[in-house]
């Protein structure tokens, strides 16, 4: 274990801590003169509901989150702003030059599953340390999750064949690099983002736009120079004159040892038909097809009978697909009572009620492996059947990072950790068609099923 603040990676974040809102800072300010702000407490990150229609969540961007933690902290830069915008006091700027997490964080692994009310994210500290973290902690987890679940519905409709990240031109360019590595975690086989390959190792991959064909005085002559450059297992873009043509000019050049294709535009059911039989006709079987043009889903899913062998998605995936946020909220579930004992507390007010109480959560699965219900237990773990997998991971104990969750190797956990979440949930999961979620919450203090 290494203490949160003095982690160090190949890749240092910058400082977080005021990637927050104003009135985190107020209450804290107002805690500290009331005496409250060392109280202990429990923060719960849940999500009240799924976007409409979807079928489950994924959890993504918990490695980013405890990266971003370990530079959680206010220097003498982020306290002059504070000090001279008058956003906080004296007293408060005291606290917050010396602001150190020493609490504890569990919660789902990164790349599960999840459903209404489960206990994404468990913070346990002062109401200080946690009542801070709240607006970094979910702007991290709310984007980084609708990618995640955006990509793996996309995975699924792919049945197998696999789909690129290429959306870094249509998000910020800190977002680009944070759903790149959330669609990975989400089951895609790569991205076209070089941050992201270096910060987590993912596989990147690329060739050229229509513009290098553009730049070119024939298209012959910009085939040629890729095919020279890169080898002649490249992917050449043959949709910026006529498709026809620039296939057999390809095969021409290339010969049967052609990488692959990629169409970019019109219909593309009937054109990746049409090249796969030309490429066929023309000796080059083991050519390949990649279909890009603003894919989600859907299309993707239309695609399943024509004869594509990749898919390159950018703006869909990067914008969650429809659902840009998965709506997590942060709330207090539990604070130190005048007897030193942790005590439920809970938002009452209609439409947006909370419940009180630590959580913890197993996942029921039949005799068979397939998850049938998500239990939620409040204050204690649910009742275990012999089969049931408990969904609860620490990632920091008493201010002190575990092992595993961040980096590179947090990448490959959480994907992998995806895939196995994924299959052992119901067939129904998969369908696109809307639908409630696929495993119900049993949510209370035995939370039997």
């Amino acid at each position: 274990m290494v203490p949160v603040n003095q982690r160090t990676h190949a890749w240092a974040p910058p400082p977080t801590a005021l990637m927050t809102d104003h009135y985190e800072l107020t209450m804290l300010q107002a805690a500290l003169h009331s005496g409250t702000a060392h109280r202990r407490s429990v923060f719960e990150v849940f999500a009240r509901r799924l976007p409409a229609g979807r079928r489950y969540g994924v959890v993504a961007g918990t490695g980013r989150l405890l990266e971003g933690l370990s530079s959680f902290r206010f220097g003498d830069e982020q306290l002059r702003f504070l000090a001279g915008t008058g956003v906080v006091n004296d007293a408060t700027l005291g606290f917050l030059a010396d602001f150190r997490f020493t609490g504890s964080i569990s919660g789902y692994a990164e790349g599960e599953a999840y459903f209404p009310h489960s206990p994404l994210l468990v913070v346990e500290a002062t109401f200080a340390e946690a009542c801070v973290l709240e607006t970094y902690f979910l702007s991290v987890l709310n984007y980084d999750s609708a990618v995640a679940s955006a990509a793996s519905r996309m995975v699924g409709a792919a049945a197998g064949r696999p789909c690129i990240e290429m959306g870094s031109r249509r998000a910020h360019e800190e977002a680009a690099v944070a759903a790149a590595r959330a669609a990975v975690i989400g089951g895609f086989d790569s991205t076209s983002n070089l941050e992201a390959g270096l910060r987590y190792g993912l596989r990147t991959v690329g060739t050229a736009a229509h513009s290098f064909t553009l730049l070119h005085d024939s298209e012959e002559d910009a085939f040629r120079a890729q095919l020279q450059s890169m080898g002649l297992g490249t992917t050449l873009l043959v949709d910026t004159y006529d498709v026809g043509t620039a296939v057999r000019r390809a095969v021409e050049l290339a010969g049967p040892e052609l990488g692959g294709v990629r169409l970019d535009s019109g219909d593309l059911v009937a054109q990746a038909a049409w090249v796969r039989e030309l490429l066929d006709s023309l000796g080059n079987h083991r050519t390949r097809i990649t279909v890009t043009s603003d894919l989600d889903e859907y299309a993707i899913a239309s695609l399943n009978a024509a004869p594509v062998d990749a898919f390159g998605v950018g703006t869909r995936v990067v914008t969650g697909s429809g659902a840009p946020t998965s709506s997590m909220v942060y709330k207090l579930v539990a604070r130190e009572d005048g007897s030193g004992r942790l005590r439920p507390v809970a938002k009452a007010a209609k439409g947006k009620a909370s419940v009180g109480g630590r959580k913890h959560a197993l996942r029921r699965r039949d005799e068979h492996g397939r998850a049938t219900h998500e239990l939620v237990g409040i204050g204690a773990m649910p009742e275990d059947d012999g089969d049931d997998r408990p969904l609860l991971q620490e990632f920091v104990r008493d201010g002190e990072l575990l092992e595993g969750w961040t980096g590179p190797e947090g990448v490959v956990r959480a994907r992998e950790r995806h895939a196995a979440s994924v299959a052992e949930l119901p067939p129904a999961a998969c369908r696109l068609s809307e639908g409630e979620p696929v495993l119900p919450t049993v949510l209370g203090p035995g939370a039997g099923a």
